[in-house]
């Protein structure tokens, strides 16, 4: 079909959609077919802008008609479309109200995929804005105690707040994951996520927090028999101890290998900053006492 044709397709929709003195109702039903045969054409012809105008008009269209679902798909086509004009505030917005129509027709799974899809094209355009729709996507599923499909969400959020250099907010994210673990029964993936918010820290140079942090993780009972807290253990002794050389050795061990990629790279660059400043203070001490000063 020529573009011109879409075009008329369009003027003949937007006819049918006007009410005038000779028409008291509009056919949505017509309306709403020409506007999808001219969304399609258009994106064939990869007139992108004009196939978006024209999906937006027939997600109107079956909205009219009483069809959320088919509405809400036309939506996600025209978010699409939109990433491809690069267009990311139009990119957030069309797949927010994708979202929103699912929800309409009881649909949680599709509402959060819409949302985790923003997210996803947002990482780099607008990152603050991409941890928020998966966020937001997380939410959704939770709220119909579907927590382990959301530990994906959890981790794209996290590597956004990586790249962006915010650790504190990563690792929290990351303990987020791991109470959606729990509460799905995922032990394995629980145990995983507590050992990366332990190395998120340590990478921050936040020893004094990456302790509190594997202690406050110790009080969870499937922790601290696992393979992951053993491995903690064995990181969080080599800081103590200032062994650069364990350190870089338990970070090639095969536990942090099974760690997501972006917890990898991390730990693979381990220490950072000066090791030698975090001993404990009972290790600084011993090497400070004088046996000879008795004062």
């Amino acid at each position: 079909m020529a573009s011109s044709d879409a075009d008329n397709l369009i003027a003949k929709a937007d006819k049918l959609t006007k009410l005038t003195l000779t028409r008291w109702s509009a056919d949505w039903m017509s309306a709403t077919a020409f506007y999808e045969q001219a969304a399609n054409s258009y994106r064939i012809s990869k007139k992108y802008e004009k196939a978006k105008e024209a999906f937006e008009k027939a997600s109107k269209g079956q909205e009219m008609l009483s069809s959320p679902w088919d509405a809400a798909k036309h939506m996600e086509s025209a978010a699409a479309l939109a990433k491809e004009l690069r267009n990311w505030t139009e990119v957030a917005d069309l797949y927010q109200r994708a979202a929103e129509l699912y929800i309409e027709c009881g649909r949680a799974q599709p509402a959060s995929d819409a949302l985790a899809k923003a997210a996803s094209a947002l990482e780099d355009a607008m990152p603050d804005k991409a941890i928020k729709l998966y966020t937001d996507a997380c939410a959704i599923l939770e709220e119909e105690g579907k927590e382990q499909m959301t530990f994906d969400l959890y981790r794209g959020a996290t590597s956004v707040y990586l790249k962006l250099e915010k650790f504190t907010d990563a690792a929290a994210c990351l303990l987020t994951l791991a109470l959606a673990a729990d509460k799905g029964d995922a032990t394995h993936s629980q145990c995983k996520a507590y050992l990366s918010a332990i190395v998120v820290y340590m990478y921050a140079h936040d020893f004094v927090q990456a302790e509190k942090c594997h202690n406050d993780c110790c009080q969870i009972e499937a922790f601290v028999s696992s393979d992951q807290n053993r491995c903690a253990n064995k990181l969080l002794s080599a800081y103590r101890e200032g062994d650069v050389e364990e350190i870089k050795l338990v970070a090639k061990s095969s536990i942090i290998s099974n760690l997501d990629n972006m917890i990898i790279k991390l730990a693979r660059k381990l220490p950072t900053g000066d090791v030698e400043n975090m001993k404990t203070d009972g290790t600084k001490e011993e090497e400070q006492f004088d046996e000879d000063d008795l004062t």
